[in-house]
């Protein structure tokens, strides 16, 4: 990766960041566009699509594409891994194999680490659906080749990561390109139309909160014989921090962004706790299996979070708000429910009929495309991933961290170069195990031990 590829911004206050934000569900939405600005232009056939990671999140986002219209085609893949390319085209072929819209010839699938450009390279829309790791770099070639953007969340697994992608989202603005982060309840009807009524005071001002992303147990890849110490990790990403940025960051920062978006503000503080409780043995190499943050909002509103992935427990995927008129309750299964502080329903939605949010998120950034208008939701996926990151960092080092301490914060998980022979950041050491954050010891702010 050239040096030039990974732009620090230094000095952010959290005030410049939540200025530059957008507080809209679906990011800033800009007038129409002269048809030169478009990677697309607008009316002009085909909207050429590439696709970066093609595990089972990228090859959904590869079906929700081109369901999104008939003008959509599927021209390009790249992936580490050739397997994972293979498996994710033949699921693909079983549906539109006799289609135009999935167009990828054999010299179109691009295998290894600099895949990503040669795939790029051929479209107008990239589906970047890589462990979040190394988002950012994709992130910025994509922009700097003019590419409208679906990038799933988080967008970074370090503090350098964020400051790169909020870079790349400048460059995005000033080429009008549309960019549409997988922060799905964004899209979806449930949390839309709650956002609506506490816009309209039917809960009165929220004073408190509860986030969940309490599930059973990981999955993970045991180690195969002849397996290279970068392949097993990235056969096993979620359990690497510096590939996945721990449960917190990979999937509990839709809850916390529900969070941030409902209170119209982000956290100015967090502190919490968290650990390997039932996730001790060898073969799990790195994340914690549970974590508890308080995040302290600078209207005084605490949030609490907690995300376990411990079989046994109770398990939910939710949020809760206690406001001054009332209460309300949402989840990624469509539901939400309001209550005054009687107990009695305000509103209680059914959502059975709702459209799929990963499929609207993905309608919405091609009618855009199509209209020559441009969704830009890269701030709201900069700031959601940082919400987790200093989360991260406050159950790793028992601290309480400042919100322009985390995004200024000097430690890089993700080394700038990254390709098959490299040694990865980190290695097991020579009983197998590998390093693990202890509270109260571990460095969360600075750089990180010598390469």
């Amino acid at each position: 990766m050239n040096p030039k590829d990974t732009i620090q911004i230094q000095g952010i206050t959290r005030r410049d960041f939540v200025k530059a934000a957008s507080l809209t569900a679906g990011g800033l939405m800009f007038g129409s566009l002269p048809i030169s600005s478009s990677a697309y232009a607008a009316g002009n056939g085909k909207i050429k699509v590439a696709l970066v990671g093609c595990g089972g999140r990228g090859t959904g986002a590869a079906f929700n594409a081109l369901a999104a219209g008939e003008d959509i085609q599927l021209v390009a893949m790249a992936d580490i891994f050739e397997d994972r390319l293979t498996e994710s085209f033949g699921h693909l072929s079983q549906r539109y194999g006799d289609s135009e819209q999935l167009n990828v010839p054999d010299e179109h699938k691009f295998i290894g680490f600099d895949g990503y450009k040669h795939a790029i390279d051929q479209a107008d829309v990239v589906l970047h659906a890589t462990p979040p790791g190394e988002r950012p770099k994709h992130f910025r070639y994509a922009v700097e080749q003019g590419k409208h953007v679906f990038m799933e969340k988080p967008v970074a697994t370090d503090a350098p990561g964020v400051r790169s992608v909020l870079e790349s989202g400048k460059i995005a603005r000033e080429k009008q390109l549309n960019v549409v982060i997988g922060l799905q309840r964004r899209y979806q009807d449930n949390y839309r139309e709650t956002l609506r009524r506490i816009h309209n005071n039917q809960v009165g001002e929220i004073m408190g909160g509860q986030v969940y992303w309490n599930q059973g147990e990981l999955w993970v890849n045991r180690r195969q014989p002849d397996q290279s110490e970068l392949e097993y990790q990235m056969r096993n990403w979620y359990h690497f921090v510096w590939i996945c940025g721990d449960h917190n960051v990979e999937q509990h920062i839709h809850n916390i962004d529900v969070a941030n978006w409902f209170l119209g503000e982000y956290p100015v503080r967090a502190q919490g706790m968290g650990g390997r409780e039932v996730r001790k043995g060898i073969e799990y190499p790195q994340i914690f299996d549970h974590h508890s943050v308080e995040y302290q909002y600078a209207s005084g509103v605490v949030i609490s979070s907690q995300c376990r992935q411990i079989p046994g427990c109770w398990n939910s995927v939710s949020e809760s708000f206690q406001g001054t008129k009332g209460t309300l309750y949402t989840d990624g299964s469509n539901n939400a429910v309001l209550r005054d502080r009687n107990g009695n329903t305000l509103y209680d939605h059914d959502g059975e009929e709702d459209p799929n949010p990963y499929q609207q998120e993905i309608d919405e950034l091609f009618e855009s495309i199509r209209r020559g208008n441009v969704i830009n939701d890269t701030e709201i996926g900069a700031k959601a991933t940082l919400s987790g990151i200093m989360g991260r960092m406050a159950t790793y080092s028992g601290q309480m961290i400042e919100w322009d301490e985390a995004l200024n914060a000097e430690q890089k998980l993700v080394p700038d170069y990254v390709d098959w022979d490299m040694t990865p950041p980190v290695v097991p050491d020579e009983n197998g195990r590998y390093p693990i954050a202890v509270p109260g010891q571990t460095d969360v702010l600075g750089p990180i031990a010598d390469r």
